[in-house]
């Protein structure tokens, strides 16, 4: 009998670590942040009318890298796979106006903000 709780102990011991490490790894899955963010918004003007057509520009303050969208018809648009690392400055063109940059800070945890624009 000595020799049977001699062996099942070790083995025992075993499956309780097995058990507490898997448990940790599910728990670090859970409170993973976001790794990547989207930006979306509407670009209106000053009496809040959509503008179709007007140019969204998105400038990665990190590499200056510039990327642009043409808002659709309601005037909305979407930049998505941004990294939340970086900080990003927006603004939109059209017909000779021009909105104010707008920021969105790497201290802002959300994945998914709204930036609406407007023309002045």
């Amino acid at each position: 009998m000595r020799q049977m709780s001699k062996r099942l102990i070790p083995l025992v011991a075993a499956l309780l670590l097995a058990l507490v490490v898997a448990g940790s790894g599910f728990a670090q899955k859970k409170d993973k942040a976001p790794s990547e963010r989207s930006i979306a918004g509407i670009v209106t003007l000053d009496d809040d009318t959509p503008v179709a057509g007007a140019v969204v520009q998105l400038k990665n303050m990190k590499t200056l890298q510039v990327r642009s969208f043409i808002a659709r018809e309601k005037g909305d648009y979407i930049f998505q796979g941004l990294s939340m690392d970086v900080d990003f400055e927006l603004k939109a063109m059209a017909n000779g106006k021009e909105s104010n940059a707008r920021t969105v800070s790497t201290f802002d945890p959300h994945p998914t903000v709204t930036v609406h624009l407007k023309l002045k």
